[in-house]
């Protein structure tokens, strides 16, 4: 009675609650989503449903280890992701076939499709933290030749990744760069390192954009960039001139968020058609359904989880866990800024889904793994009498 005690104490209710709001939340959306019509007999509010059971499996499983077992097995983990990536490249139609012109998935017969690079997310998350903790644990002197030894350490290790990840899905080669950012952030390197760093992506972010829309002409001819691509851009810029093709998707999302209004035309109530709108356009129907009202209160419920989770980064005593935190946080967090900036124009569009309400098994498998690192790190938690965060 007294161990049920202790692991009912251990447990982090909050973030169960947090999530089991987001599971109703997801399941209400979707089931809405596919009364249009567009996906037949395919019932996605079940499909969610067991992708959330499917979750909970691998949060339980995940808790079971602390984080000495993950900073033993990270290496392991993340050589085993890039194996899966590298699979994937030379895998036959069969089990790898190519959608939407992207490489990206393995059918695997009775279960579906599954991205690895979703998975590979977390296992670089868990690498770069480990590589963090073991450099300062070994670092006596701080300078700036060991802190851009550290900065080598971290490129590399995500570089062979991004490479295998960025040709065929670039939204989640983004992801991955923004994780990478986050951890440097707190890594401990040098400002003196980083500003200039940072600087010059900037400016390199900029005068791509600046060619793309003034100058293609130089992308086609010297990196052999095809029109589809480049009209990507133009369709953000102004989708009400590619609405029609390419533009089609985000035109529609803008006219269904701002019909919405403030309070939404309610729960099943939706007019505008947008194709595939139970994945990356999820917050379409959101807007639409329940207006500025509705759509604020799920931007509300991701700050909350950004709190939490900032919140256990600040509570662990281990170095390792505050990285791995650092990682999830960079990767959740880029992961709703992206998806609903481009469902309102403010960024393109790059195919990123919401975290834990578009639908996907894949991503979910991959949300939950990292949900299940933070459920870990709570349940064997350590407090020392002594310790200065005693």
């Amino acid at each position: 009675m007294e161990k049920k005690t202790r692991v009912a104490e251990k447990f982090d209710w909050t973030l169960c609650f947090i999530l089991f709001v987001f599971f109703l939340t997801s399941c209400a959306t979707i089931y809405s989503a596919q009364t249009t019509g567009q996906y037949g007999d395919t019932n996605y509010f079940i499909r969610q449903a067991l992708n959330y059971a499917i979750g909970v499996v691998i949060v339980a499983v995940v808790m079971l280890f602390d984080n000495e077992q993950y900073r033993k097995l990270s290496w392991y983990l993340y050589g085993f992701g890039i194996f899966l990536l590298v699979f994937l490249i030379f895998a036959p139609e069969s089990i790898a076939p190519e959608t939407k012109g992207a490489k990206a998935w393995f059918v695997i017969p009775g279960l579906g499709s599954v991205q690895p690079s979703e998975f590979m997310k977390i296992f670089l998350i868990l690498t770069l933290s480990k590589l963090i903790a073991d450099h300062h644990e070994k670092i006596d002197y701080k300078t700036l030749k060991t802190d851009f030894y550290l900065l080598m350490k971290l490129g590399l290790a995500t570089i062979v990744p991004l490479g295998l990840i960025a040709p065929e899905d670039m939204g989640t080669g983004l992801v991955i760069i923004a994780i990478l950012v986050g951890m440097i952030l707190v890594s401990g390197i040098s400002w003196k390192i980083i500003t200039p760093i940072f600087l010059i992506g900037a400016s390199f972010a900029a005068a791509i954009l600046y060619v793309v829309i003034k100058v293609p002409e130089l992308l086609k001819r010297f990196f052999n960039i095809d029109e589809y691509k480049l009209n990507r851009i133009y369709s953000w810029l102004d989708p009400e001139s590619f609405q029609s093709g390419i533009g089609y998707q985000l035109y529609k999302s803008l006219q269904a968020i701002g019909s919405g209004l403030i309070t939404g035309k309610g729960f099943g109530e939706r007019v505008v058609y947008i194709p595939d709108n139970h994945t990356d356009f999820v917050f379409s129907v959101i807007g639409e359904e329940y207006g500025f009202i509705g759509a604020s209160m799920v931007i509300g419920m991701f700050f909350i989880l950004i709190y939490h989770l900032t919140k256990t980064a600040l509570d662990t005593t281990d170095p390792f866990n505050t990285y791995i935190c650092v990682g999830i946080i960079s990767m959740i967090t880029f992961h709703v800024f992206q998806n609903i900036g481009m469902t309102i124009q403010l960024l393109p569009i790059t195919g990123i889904p919401l975290p834990f309400i578009s639908y996907g098994g894949s991503a979910m498998m991959g949300n939950m793994f990292a949900m299940g690192l933070i459920f870990s790190i709570r349940y064997h938690h350590k407090t020392y009498m002594f310790s200065s965060n005693a």
